[in-house]
């Protein structure tokens, strides 16, 4: 319990003054996704600088989605902070805090009057129009969203596997100007030559997402209906049922009231009764934000207590320079060999800091001790999934330092540790990105990552060319990697080569067209082929 006071405390205390400022928030759009990077472009990145953070928008939330890499003029390369993939199109804000400039006053000289004229007479007052209470901005419609078919197809030899994904995103906000809003987020997904499969699990290849309908009661307060994440207790997940938000002032309060999706395939599941309440604290200070959300929540299992528990999540801009996340939670409730206590536990812990000490010089840090994530979906390759599994828990520490204009140095490192040492890791990772390579006017990176852990050493070493051919139509990217995989069990050790290519494709402001293929090359094996494609008509 102590621990668990300390971290609150240590999340809630921070109050530093500081002098007079500005927020800049800038729009950017993707222009461009590989299976690493996202290019973001801007009218300018004057305001933004290595190792800042990008946002995207949930409502009117701004929600830490992106760090920036590297940039140019007008783009920024960003590597994802969420399990979210960008898509084409998708738009990010950039918030740079600068120095307020003060406003210079003009005087104007008095011109004479003409020969004749009284040099007393006045000017005809200014009338200034009455300030209409009315917000006609207030309900104004924004609606946006997307329709993607995709085809992934694995070649092994003569074995084949081709998988077609459709997909619906769609975020209505006040429809029509009224105070209703709605967002779906819906998956088809199967198995060319293999429909049995979707008749014997249909719940298995439909997956919804997201599917909701919310009721502004005032500018503050909600009401809504459906599947939804709810940002204030996101790591908790999609909620089905009710929920409810009140806003007095700087604070707010909520409930829900509904099911937990089935962990099996993601469907509507009843018997998973939920109910819980939040009060919160949100300071919209653009210099100095924070918002903190504390929450209880009881879980049922076919009517009986499976889960209780406290959470907690708290967003701070410390500093100019500085910001914290962390979120926890604290079950209240178990039951060990039919007998029922109520003794506290501190779980699913995550602490994460970003300092940029200047302008060239950003670190970060981190603690993970979520549990694991279920994937419904994944298109990752086994490399890329191997490692984002064994180093997602832990500790984790990062520095980005940019070297010279156009080159940036930066470096991860983790460490997965338990008592038991059973699933001990470590990974170190470093890259060199290039902004801009002379006469071919590309970006491009080099990186190497080392990892261990209790059954497999892997090393990796890669190089990765990202060009426009065309200026915002085509752009193209082609990667190689080496890879040595070995097996400690086993004493069974795999060398491979892995090259790509990718095309993205505009063919017009709101259709686009990607081409994707990846080739995995060994002595001991057969080659391992990929080939993705995906269309996407945006409205």
């Amino acid at each position: 319990m102590k621990y668990f006071l300390s971290i609150s405390l240590l999340l809630l205390c921070s109050n530093i003054l500081f002098g007079q400022k500005e927020t800049i928030v800038e729009k950017g759009t993707v222009t461009y996704v590989s299976s690493q990077n996202v290019y973001v472009k801007f009218s300018s990145t004057e305001h933004i600088n290595k190792g800042d953070t990008l946002f995207s928008k949930k409502g009117e939330q701004l929600l830490p989605s992106l760090v920036v890499k590297d940039k140019s003029s007008t783009s920024c390369v960003c590597t994802a902070l969420s399990t979210e993939k960008a898509k084409l199109g998708d738009e990010f804000y950039s918030k740079s805090i600068v120095e307020k400039k003060a406003e210079k006053t003009k005087e104007k000289k008095s011109k004479p009057f003409p020969a004749g004229q009284d040099s007393m007479i006045k000017p005809p007052p200014v009338v200034i129009a009455p300030q209409d209470d009315k917000d006609d901005d207030a309900y104004k419609q924004k609606v946006k969203g997307r329709i993607s078919a995709a085809s992934y197809s694995n070649f092994y030899g003569e074995d084949q596997i081709h998988r077609m994904r459709y997909a619906l995103v769609y975020q209505g906000n006040n429809l029509g100007n009224s105070r209703i809003s709605t967002e779906n987020y819906i998956t088809f997904r199967h198995t060319i030559g293999e429909w049995n499969t979707v008749k014997e699990n249909f719940n298995d290849a439909f997956k919804i997402y997201s599917l909701s309908v919310k009721y502004d009661l005032d500018k503050t307060s909600s009401i809504s209906l459906g599947r939804k994440i709810n940002h204030r207790i996101s790591s908790m997940g999609a909620i089905d049922g009710l929920q409810v938000e009140k806003g007095l002032k700087h604070f707010l309060v909520g409930a829900i009231v509904g099911s937990r999706p089935h962990f099996a395939d993601y469907s509507i599941n009843l018997n998973l009764f939920q109910v819980g309440a939040y009060v919160g604290h949100v300071n919209k200070n653009p210099i100095k934000r924070r918002e903190t959300t504390f929450a209880v929540v009881e879980q049922r299992n076919h009517s009986k207590t499976d889960r209780r528990f406290v959470y907690f999540q708290h967003s701070n801009s410390l500093s100019k320079n500085l910001n914290l996340f962390g979120s926890f939670e604290v079950d209240m409730y178990q039951v060990v060999n039919e007998q029922v206590s109520n003794s506290m536990s501190l779980t699913n812990l995550l602490l994460t800091l970003r300092y940029k000490i200047s302008k060239k010089l950003s670190i970060s840090a981190s603690y993970d001790n979520r549990k694991n994530i279920i994937y419904y979906e994944s298109y990752k390759s086994y490399i890329d999934q191997l490692i984002e599994d064994e180093t997602r828990q832990g500790l984790r520490f990062g520095v980005n330092y940019r070297i010279l204009k156009r080159i940036t140095w930066g470096a991860n490192a983790s460490w997965r540790f338990q008592k038991s040492n059973i699933n001990l890791s470590k990974n170190i990772n470093t890259y060199v990105n290039f902004s801009r390579l002379p006469w071919v006017n590309a970006t491009a990176s080099l990186s190497a990552n080392l990892l261990q852990t209790n059954y497999l050493d892997s090393r990796i070493y890669g190089a990765r060319l990202s060009k426009e051919l065309v200026r915002g139509k085509l752009n193209s990217e082609v990667y190689y990697r080496w890879v040595e995989y070995d097996y400690k069990n086993y004493e069974y050790k795999i060398r491979q080569q892995i090259g790509g290519i990718d095309f993205s494709w505009n063919i017009t402001r709101k259709l686009a067209l990607y081409l994707y293929y990846e080739g995995t090359f060994d002595k001991q094996n057969k080659t391992f082929n990929r080939f993705n494609t995906k269309l996407i008509q945006r409205f």
